[in-house]
This record gives C-alpha cells, structure tokens and sequence, in this order.
C-alpha cells in the first residue's frame, strides 16, 4: 500500500538528489512529493494523471487474463478454492465435534473393563462346592466390581451428557454466523444477498483451509513477472535472495513502492541494499536476478544510485527496443545549433538521451551489422544541418557509409588511402588546429565558446570522423603509421578546446584498432553489440562488464542499440540510436547542401582551391576543365580554348606550366594527323607537384 507524504518546508537536499530521476514524467511536471525523514515510501506524481491511469489500466487488462489462467492452474493443485473450502468445512466439523469423543471413548473402556471384571468375578463366586470363608471373599470381590461398573457407568453417561452440550455449544457457535448471514442476505437483498451470502461463507471455509494436511501455505514463492504477476516487495526481496545478492536473513530497504512506469512497460524500484553488501554485487548478478523474474537477461536493467547502497531497478515486460524504431527528428530539423546538446537516442524509459559534444570526443564500437555506422550518423547528420561546421571524415573500410557527405565535407577520404588520412590530419594540425588557436588568443581566451561564434563568424565548430582506424594503419607503413597517431592524439588533446570534435568507429574494439593512448582520452563511448566481454571493456572502461554493463548481453535483433557512456559521470545506459535509411540521409543532406550553399559555407572543391591560389592555379584549373571526358587534347585546342577563357598562355609558357615525359611529348595521331598533345594526367601531375591539390 502506497503512503502519500508532503513535503516539509525545509526538504533536504540530499534526499532530493536521491530520488531524482526516478519519476518518468516530463521535466515540465510537478516534482514528486517526497518524504524528508525517508520512513516512508514515495508515491509518483505521474501515477494521479489520466495518462498514468490509462497505462495502468492496459498492462492491468492483460495482467488480469494471465491471473485468470493461472488461477485456473492452481484449481487442480491442493491450494485450489475448492480443495481449501472441503479442508475448511472438513476442520471445521472436527472442531465441533471437539476433543470429547477421546474422553467418551476412554469413560466407554473403564465401563467396559469394570464389566468384564464384573462378569469374572461373579462367575467365580456362583461355582459351587467353596469353603464358606472363600466364598465370602469372592462374594466381596463381586460386590466390588459390581461397584466399580456402576461407577464407570455413570461417568460414561457424564462424559456424554457434557460432550452433547460442549458440541452444541461449539455448533451454535459456528452455526450461528452462517445463519446470521445467510438470513441477512435473504432478508435484505433476496436471492442475490442469498447468493453472495453463501459466496462469504465458502470464501470462510476456504480460509480455513488455506493450509494442506502437511501445513503448507500458497504464497507468492513462484510469482514472476514473466507469468504476469505484478511486482511485490516480498518478490524482490526473495529474487535478490536466490541470486544470491543478500542472505537469506537480510532484506532489502524499499526507498519507492514497486510501481509501474508511467508509460506501462516495466516494474521500477529504488532500493538501499544491506550494510556490507556493495552495489558491484548486485549488478554482477543479472542472470540469477532475471532467472527470479522469469524474464531475459535484456529485460533486467540495474543501475546504482548516488550511494554506493543504492540501486535503481527496472523490469522490462517486454524485450526492450524489439519495436521498430520511431521517426528520427532531423527529418523535421530545419536547422541544427551543434554548439547546444544534440539527440543521440532514447533510453529504456523512452527519454530522449542529448549529449552536448562540444569539448567532446568520442569512441564507438561494435561488431559488423551491430547499428555502429547508424549511431554515427546521429552526429553526423546533425553535424550536416549545421552550415557553419566543417567536417573531416575518413573511412578505412572503404565502405560507402560517408560517400553521401562528400559534397559538404571539407576534405574525406572513402578509398582507405592512409596517405590521404595523412593529409587530412596534417592539414588539420597545420591549418585548422593554428588558426583557432589564433582566433583564440585574438578573443583573449583559451578556448573557442558559442559566445564568441554569435559574434565572430570565423569561430566554428569542426567534426573529424575516423572510422576503422585499424585499416589504415595495417595499409600504412610503420613511419606513416607512427606519424598519423601522433596527430590524431595531438588534434584529440589539442583540437577540444579549440571546437574540434573527433570520433573514432570501429568493429573490432582492441589496442589496435583504436591506439591506446588516443582510445583513452575519448570522453564519449558507445558500445554495440560485443561477441566478448573484454571486447565491450575496451569501449567502454576496464570493469564495467563485470558491473552488469556488458555489450555482450545486447541481442543481434536489437541493431542500433548500445551502452551509451556520456563521460559525465552519469552511469552508462542502454540506448538506441536513431536510424535514418538511405532515403532519409539523401533528404536530411540535400537540405544541408542547400543551407550551407544559401550560407556561404560550402567547401571549396579542388579546382576552386586551385583558382584561389595564384594566376598560374586560374590557368590550370580551366584547363582541366576543358578536358571534359577525354584524355588526351592537342596542343593547339589547349591554346585555343585557354585565349577563350581569357588566359593569354604562349607554347613556350603552357610547356613550362605542364612538364611532359619524354613519352608524353611525342607526337600522337588524331583526326588522322599527327600532333603535339597534352595528357590530362599531365595536368594533373603538375597540380599536385605544385599545389598539393589532387584534382
């Protein structure tokens, strides 16, 4: 039974800080009320709404057609009503008739005894031919035991005088009530008060008889929550104590009644554990724990509290996140501010999971088809909608999964090439990491903050993707893999303060697929479905499998889901991403290219960084364009088409801007004549000896 409390005008704070979170109402709502002293169980707030009362009313429509079922179960057992009911009128009846009938038997014995004694002694003083003193003797005997069956008699017909008057008494008495009520009931209401009448009189009986003929007792020992019996104190207590979590002595301090969520979906509990017992022993044990309430291990979650005697337990009634996934909201995004916390996901209680990514970094991992790739994306796409930031991805599977965000991002490498995961990061650490540090100290501080890009639209944040990171150190060799790792942990270290978010995926989570260094100043983690144990501590930290925060334990159907670790502090959660299909990420980016193009901010292309950087870069950026599908152009249509574009380019000067190989400078037949021509991989060559530009 729930006990509504008040709040004290001085409530504590500590006690508040305890139960926050607890509630599952929006953050709008009331606060729960709630005890100061912590005698009494809290009660939510939620559970006085029409919309908690509606929740209850639908897992209570399906609870009670399962309770149904199992009553008719216990019916053929020895603790079925009717069974408990003849037990009841079966004992009853023996308390009437009382302890009596023992004395009655035993007063009915002497009688018969004395009589036998009797009938011996009086046949032995009727023989005849006895001395005249011996038959006096036997005369006496006779007498005597004549006396002693008159006596016997008489205390026979005593006991049963008094036994008929002690049963009528204990008749009366049990009689009595059931007349009354029957009677009452006829009186009152007719055959309906009859009726129910009888029912309470049963109902009597079968309480009677509650217990079989070996003093056993039907009690909620088998209740589970996976048979659709509702959540008891008593039933955690007894799950806790069959796995082995507490002794059989020692309970468990309820600090919340076992209540339903507001949304109908699980049993929660707050609970203090006993002295001496640590909270790590609790949340080790989700098998056992699971095994008590007849549910998955999936559908246990355990969370500690801000006491280490403290946890917070949820019961799923159904396998979380096996429903289809609810539409993400950047589908309805006009427009996304990355400087505030973005949506990463729901968790169990159906909240909505934002995490704010500035001064941020973060790890993700999770075997092949584990959802890792679609929980990236959840940054990435909101990165998208936000035009002011610039993006940095790499892909070392070489996979197709960043290939839509190639027209808005800065630099991107989806071939797994290391040396352009070289490139990108050496351009980050020589161009982006040194002008913000500039942009810093130009605004007189340490760090960029979004005060200063409401102000300043040079201020920005930065995205670098590194995904796969082991497959691009196994292409690379040693000096260039020594050298990308020393950058990615400079632009990691370096890169945080001055607006540079770096998140690293993997598949395979070890040593070397994110380097140790670098993996263990990654604040954010997220870890998918693991096949091991030790694969899921990588992700997330040493020790937290052993903790009941295993990767491992996630399904293969529930893709996208993972134990998501903010690096706040708060205890990691199972969440699910949001997941946008092929349809939807091509929607969500057309609508990023349009507000970067509108705002001014889409990157420069190859040919565009080649115009911008001097008069020669002009020229040879229009000539690639002229090569529109062929490889190879004459000498004298180059001329031509350059005078066109307003370049005034002699032999002698497009020679030197072009270096051709001996090969190349032969002559080549074409329209049937043979002429000097200039290969577009000449071109190109010449760019990138020049500019570094491939373009």
């Amino acid at each position: 039974m729930s006990i509504e409390t008040t709040p004290s005008s001085a409530p504590d704070p500590e006690w508040e800080k305890l139960v926050a979170g607890y509630s599952a109402e929006p953050a709008t709502k009331p606060p729960t009320p709630v005890d100061p002293m912590g005698d009494t169980p809290l009660t939510p707030a939620w559970t006085k709404t029409s919309t908690g009362w509606k929740n209850r009313t639908t897992v209570g429509r399906i609870n009670t057609t399962r309770a149904f079922r199992k009553w008719l179960r216990r019916q053929t057992t020895q603790h079925g009503h009717t069974a408990q009911t003849w037990r009841g009128i079966a004992r009853t009846a023996l308390w009437v008739h009382g302890t009596e009938g023992a004395q009655i038997l035993a007063a009915r014995h002497e009688v018969q005894q004395a009589q036998r004694d009797y009938k011996a002694a009086k046949w032995a003083h009727d023989r005849r031919l006895m001395p005249g003193k011996e038959k006096e003797k036997r005369r006496k005997e006779m007498e005597a035991a004549f006396a002693g069956s008159a006596s016997a008699m008489s205390k026979y017909r005593s006991a049963q005088k008094d036994a008929r008057m002690r049963r009528g008494m204990r008749g009366l008495a049990a009689l009595t009530p059931i007349a009354g009520i029957e009677g009452a009931g006829l009186h009152l209401l007719g055959a309906p008060g009859g009726i129910a009448a009888t029912a309470a009189t049963l109902a009597t009986f079968a309480l009677i008889g509650r217990r079989t003929t070996t003093g056993e007792l039907y009690t909620d020992r088998d209740a589970k929550i996976g048979d659709g019996d509702r959540m008891t104190d008593d039933m955690v207590n007894r799950v806790y104590r069959d796995a082995r979590v507490i002794a059989a002595d020692d309970g468990l301090r309820l600090i919340t009644p076992c209540t339903l969520t507001a949304d109908g979906k699980a049993w929660q509990v707050v609970f203090q554990l006993p002295s001496g017992t640590p909270a790590k022993k609790a949340l080790g044990a989700r098998e056992g724990i699971a095994n008590g309430f007849g549910v998955s291990v999936q559908q246990v979650h355990q969370t500690r509290g801000d006491r280490e005697d403290t946890i917070h337990l949820r019961v799923s009634l159904k396998l979380p996140f096996s429903s289809k996934p609810t539409r993400g909201p950047l589908l309805e995004a006009d427009k996304v501010n990355l400087w505030k916390p973005i949506r990463m996901g729901v968790n169990l209680r159906g909240e909505e999971v934002f995490t704010s990514w500035v001064e941020r970094s973060g790890l993700f991992g999770g075997e092949p088809g584990s959802g890792k790739s679609a929980a990236a994306n959840d940054l990435l796409l909101a990165a998208a909608l936000d035009p002011t930031v610039r993006m940095y991805l790499a892909d070392g599977k070489a996979g197709a999964d960043i290939t839509p965000f190639e027209p808005i991002a800065t630099m991107f490498d989806t071939d797994g090439d290391p040396d352009r995961l070289l490139e990108i990061l050496q351009h980050m650490w020589d161009v982006e990491i040194k002008e913000r540090r500039a942009l810093a100290k130009e605004h007189g501080s340490r760090k960029l903050t979004e005060a200063m890009a409401a102000v300043d639209p040079r201020v920005c944040l930065a995205v670098l993707l590194v995904d796969e990171w082991s497959s691009y150190g196994a292409a690379a060799d040693q000096k260039t893999r020594q050298e990308m790792e020393r950058l990615l942990r400079l632009i990691v270290q370096q890169g945080r303060a001055l607006g540079i978010i770096t998140l690293a995926a993997t598949q395979k989570p070890d040593g070397d697929s994110v380097p140790t260094g670098i993996r263990d100043i990654l604040s954010i983690r997220w870890a998918m479905r693991c096949l091991t144990p030790q694969a899921s501590d990588t992700i997330l930290g040493q020790g937290y499998a052993s903790a009941g925060h295993n990767a491992q334990d996630i399904l293969k159907s529930q893709r996208g889901v993972g134990i998501y670790m903010d690096g706040e502090g708060a205890e990691p959660e199972l969440v699910r991403g949001d997941y946008y299909d092929d349809d939807e990420v091509a929607a969500i980016l057309e609508r990023a290219h349009r507000l970067r193009q509108e705002a001014g901010t889409l990157p420069l292309g190859p040919l565009d960084r080649l115009r911008a950087a001097d008069p020669d870069g002009q020229v040879l950026a229009d000539l690639i364009a002229m090569y529109d599908g062929v490889e190879l152009l004459p000498a004298a249509r180059v001329l031509e088409g350059l005078a066109a574009a307003g370049h005034t380019v002699t032999a002698d000067r497009l020679a030197v801007l072009v270096p051709r190989t001996d090969e190349e400078r032969k002559r080549q037949e074409i329209d049937g004549s043979k002429v000097s021509v200039y290969p577009l991989a000449a071109v190109r060559r010449a760019v990138a000896d020049r500019y570094g530009i491939t373009a």
